[in-house]
């Protein structure tokens, strides 16, 4: 039986409501940008410069930031750059809630991180860019050309963060027990489908 989702998802895929429904209809907990907060307290630094950090990968200016004095506290900072230091203390709490109760948690590379837990369903959501597109102009309120500039942004974002940390190619199914296509199957049927999984 499984007591945990782990979901990493494609930007307007959908996957974020997906993991809030899940959580409201088997009244579980649902970890995603709320962790960030969370680890911004562990390592006394502003909340809105772990959210840009986080899903950063190194060789970038933001991620270079994090080097310098600008970088958090005296006490968060060590010999590690605090890019590494949030990946670390994220990877810390997700074990320590996995520990204490059921939940969804999606992104932070959680999948990854859980992967030898037989408990924890392991899930990657996507769609084609159509689909995408049109969520994206719908849900974010964005220009057509500004969903299609978001799309290809976070995208990357998402996936050189996953391979920077993990060590494997970010949408790589054989990392997932299970792919949804929330455009084939409509968010309806993924809840339900990831419900009964979770039931079992």
């Amino acid at each position: 039986m499984y007591k945990i989702i782990a979901m990493e998802r494609e930007f307007a895929s959908g996957g974020n409501e997906i993991g809030k429904r899940v959580a409201k209809k088997l009244g579980i907990a649902l970890y995603d940008r709320n962790l960030l907060i969370e680890v911004a307290k562990r390592l006394d630094i502003p909340a809105i410069y772990v959210e840009q950090l986080e899903e950063t990968a190194p060789g970038s200016s933001i991620f270079n930031l994090s080097q310098t004095a600008f970088g958090g506290s005296q006490k968060a900072r060590t010999n590690l750059s605090l890019a590494e230091r949030i990946f670390l203390e994220e990877k810390k709490l997700i074990e320590e809630i996995v520990e204490k109760e059921d939940c969804v948690i999606v992104g932070r590379c959680a999948s990854y991180i859980l992967r030898d837990r037989p408990d924890c369903l392991k899930v990657f959501v996507r769609a084609d860019k159509d689909y995408r597109m049109k969520r994206a102009i719908e849900t974010e309120k964005l220009a057509k050309d500004e969903a299609d500039y978001f799309l290809r942004k976070s995208d990357k974002r998402r996936s050189d963060f996953y391979n920077t940390h993990t060590g494997l190619k970010w949408g790589d199914m054989e990392n997932f027990d299970i792919c949804l296509d929330s455009g084939t199957l409509g968010l309806d049927c993924c809840v339900d489908v990831l419900s009964g999984m979770m039931k079992k």
